[in-house]
């Protein structure tokens, strides 16, 4: 390698975002964003070695010292060209070569029936805001109390199920307090999606769009949180994806605290005793650990999984296929691994299956009589397509790879 390419001190543009490691399969990435292009790339755990010394102090034959150090290993010249050269294309590196135009983005189909509306010009400005107004229930002083509150409250709803379902169901023979029901059940989504956004906000996050989304009859609030990957720290990125059902099951609290005051022939305890049920059933579903819910990013976040579903299913895969002597196995794979895929691959099918035979016999139990065979048969479709979209088995796109660090051992 020429002193004069070793010499140098390039450095990464400051505002360019790596994320912690990940596990994806056998190997350990990291993520890459420019946000100013915004382009994702995945690499390796020896080109984010590399990069995460790019700082501009450190000449390439420092850098080179510590990787030999690290890896026992050496980086030939070519290695370092094409890195440079990799990383110099995508505009990442500190430089006057003009960054890359961020790709437009595609403009909006909208419909009548099916389309997206933002609803703040400047969402990060938006959520900031909300930050400092409620930024205060953040503090582990109030936040706290009003965990405990909100776990007494579906506790309550827990043991008493069956005087709050059965209010649930006599909603949908009053219309006037269904529509008032679902009323404040769409407000307490909009609360989900903002909860997001602020905790984002709370731990350095960026919120790119705020809006609604529409697919007739469904309208629905949306918060894209553009940096989510790349916040601090798993416990950031677990407490922002839980924010939302934190939200939700804060919501519901004046409900019970009104219900529980009111008299027992009040008409209004009904229709209340409904809201508790559904709004309960709806925040606590968010928490099951299957994409997309909050409780799978919650998950895999917490684990540090990248796709864990989508790598979960490709493990069972392998180790299928080695069972009748095909493939390379999962020998790649370090033990840890293994039993995460294989527990989250087994613990979904069990609890995707186990929900879903549930279902399909309380729905029996409490239609038959109405509906017959249908009760039973028409549950049990919903069941498999939700299955088919939601399952380990459902595919995910990931970030495009950037390697180029095949190394050479250091000679003794």
């Amino acid at each position: 390698m020429t002193s004069g390419l070793l010499a140098q001190r390039p450095a990464l543009r400051a505002e360019v975002l790596r994320s912690a490691a990940l596990r994806r399969g056998p190997s350990v990435v990291h993520l890459v964003k420019d946000p100013c292009g915004g382009q994702s790339f995945e690499v390796g755990a020896k080109e984010h070695f590399l990069m995460a010394r790019l700082d501009g102090t450190r000449s390439l034959a420092e850098i080179g010292e510590e990787y030999g150090q690290r890896f026992g290993k050496r980086l030939g010249e070519a290695n370092w060209q094409q890195l440079l050269g990799l990383l110099w294309e995508r505009g990442l590196l500190a430089g006057p070569r003009p960054r890359p135009a961020p790709e437009p983005a595609p403009p909006e189909r909208r419909t009548f029936l099916k389309g997206t509306l933002r609803l703040a010009a400047d969402a990060d400005a938006t959520a900031e805001r909300l930050r400092g107004a409620v930024g205060f229930a953040l503090r582990p002083g109030f936040l706290v109390p009003l965990l405990l509150l909100a776990a007494g409250t579906e506790v309550y709803v827990v043991a008493h199920v069956g005087e709050f379902a059965d209010a649930a169901l006599r909603l949908f023979r009053q219309p006037a307090a269904l529509l008032a029901v679902f009323t404040l059940l769409w407000v307490s989504t909009a609360a989900h999606e903002l909860a997001h956004g602020v905790v984002a906000r709370h731990f350095g996050g960026t919120v790119g769009e705020i809006g609604l989304r529409w697919h007739l009859p469904m309208v629905f609030m949306y918060c894209r949180v553009e940096n989510y990957l790349y916040l601090p720290s798993r416990w950031a990125q677990v407490a922002t994806a839980a924010a939302g059902t934190v939200a939700n099951l804060a919501f519901l609290l004046p409900f019970l605290l009104l219900w529980s005051v009111l008299p027992d022939g009040d008409a209004a305890r009904g229709p209340l005793a409904g809201l508790l049920f559904i709004g309960s059933v709806l925040a606590l579903a968010n928490l099951v650990p299957l994409p997309p819910l909050d409780g799978y990013k919650m998950l895999g976040q917490g684990l540090g999984m990248a796709d864990y579903a989508t790598e979960s299913r490709r493990f069972l895969r392998l180790l299928a296929a080695r069972a009748v002597r095909r493939g390379p196995g999962v020998a790649a794979y370090p033990r840890a691994a293994r039993i995460a895929y294989a527990a989250y691959g087994l613990g979904a099918v069990l609890l995707v299956g186990g929900s879903g035979v549930g279902a399909v016999l309380l729905s029996h139990r409490l239609l038959a009589d109405r509906y017959g065979v249908w009760a039973a048969v028409a549950p049990a479709l919903l069941v498999a397509a939700l299955v088919a979209v939601t399952g380990p088995w459902a595919g995910r796109r990931h970030a495009q790879t950037l390697s180029a660090t095949r190394t050479t051992r250091t000679k003794s």
